[in-house]
């Protein structure tokens, strides 16, 4: 408790940005299904999923406090960060990487799986950005987008708390917002059927997002397209297309 941070004309409200993404596989052997798990669990290990929080805690204009990473058996990694808005020297950081900011928090959870039955693998990432005062993380969803091969994304925007003004007016939410899409470069929404769902009232705000077209060669995992039958690719077309729309929708539909 001797090291508290001193704050100065502190804003209250607190600003949460959930950014959940889904990327689907067709992996028709079960040694597939497993390199696959493998090849995501390398390309997305705590090392990766690290550089890329520092890059948003950059965007956001924090600093790391502190930083918490793991790996785990068999697949998936989880990564937290603590950041700070004042500019402090940071301590060495440990193997195991945990990020702990003053004014605001940014986790990253990764969760590989396949399904035996269809030959279908998903990829999901879960980051969640949190921030205090003016600084809000909606500013980082374009290099997050970026950063992942997304088929669906689904993003979380909340306001709590509240701040005043100079006369001691209550404000519940500081900056004008009608949808997370506002914040999302416009190119990238062509390529992707969008929908909101927001409670104005309580400053809550949910939009996800489907990718349109589905090109197989980049769904299938070891195959090239021209080595299977037409009536298999429709059929794997139409999989991959079912397990995108139920993951959509949150819901089974087929």
């Amino acid at each position: 408790m001797q090291n508290k941070l001193k704050l100065y004309g502190f804003n209250n409200l607190t600003k949460a940005l959930s950014f959940n993404i889904y990327d689907v596989c067709y992996a028709k052997t079960e040694r597939e299904q497993r390199d696959y798990i493998a090849y995501i669990d390398e390309q997305y290990n705590s090392e990766r999923l690290t550089k890329l929080m520092e890059n948003v805690t950059e965007m956001i204009g924090a600093h790391v406090l502190h930083i918490s990473k793991q790996d785990y058996d068999p697949q998936g990694a989880s990564v937290t960060f603590l950041i700070a808005e004042e500019h402090m020297k940071p301590a060495p950081l440990p193997e195991t990487i945990l990020a702990h900011l003053d004014k605001s928090h940014v986790t990253v959870h990764t969760y590989p799986e396949y399904h035996p039955d269809t030959c279908l693998a998903t990829f999901r990432v879960d980051i969640d950005v949190a921030t205090c005062g003016e600084i809000t993380p909606l500013s980082t969803l374009d290099y997050l987008i970026g950063s992942f091969d997304s088929d669906i994304i689904t993003m979380d925007y909340r306001v709590r708390g509240f701040t005043r003004d100079i006369e001691g007016k209550k404000l519940f939410m500081d900056h004008h917002m009608a949808s997370i899409q506002d914040y999302i470069d416009p190119k990238t929404l062509e390529r992707y059927d969008a929908c909101d769902v927001n409670v104005y009232q309580s400053n809550l705000f949910h939009t996800r997002m489907l990718l349109k077209e589905v090109d197989l060669q980049n769904y299938l995992f070891n195959t090239d397209i021209y080595e299977l039958p037409p009536k298999t690719r429709l059929k794997i077309h139409s999989d991959l297309r079912r397990e995108m729309i139920e993951i959509f929708s949150g819901k089974n539909i087929y």
